[in-house]
């Protein structure tokens, strides 16, 4: 478990955006399967340097796609463990990777960019993918 003083600079970088901190099972259980339309999923961590990048890109994708999801949603890996192994159950057959992005339609995954997706990539090629992905599905 890392030290909240850590991880909250880091959480804020996606809760200041409009993202739904999701901190139990329950609380990812529910959000999943209560929420209609499209769901983008944050699996953020500590990384710098994956996640260094992929939460400014999931920012930039936000801000410049013109078809957005419909809800926001992040789990931290390596602190709020309990909501972290149960968002990867929904991201199976995918294996656990952090950070990851993960879009849901009407609870079905329908796309997901793992870790070495977006290590060693920019910021912007990571939005600019991510922003394709929501006019294909949102």
């Amino acid at each position: 478990m890392y030290p909240e003083e850590l991880v909250r600079p880091m959480r804020a970088e996606l809760t200041t955006i409009g993202f739904d901190e999701l901190k139990s099972a329950v609380e990812v259980e529910n959000h999943l399967k209560e929420k209609s339309g499209t769901t983008l999923l944050v699996i953020n961590s500590v990384c710098g340097c994956a996640a260094g990048t992929a939460r400014p890109g999931v920012a930039m994708a936000l801000k410049n796609a013109s078809k957005k999801p419909n809800n926001l949603a992040t789990v931290f890996a390596g602190v709020d463990q309990e909501a972290t192994a149960k968002a990867r159950e929904y991201t199976l057959p995918f294996p656990p990777s952090s950070p990851s992005i993960a879009l849901f339609k009407d609870g079905e995954l329908v796309h997901f960019v793992e870790r070495h997706h977006i290590e060693g990539r920019p910021a912007e090629i990571i939005g600019d993918h991510l922003s394709g992905v929501f006019e294909e599905f949102c």
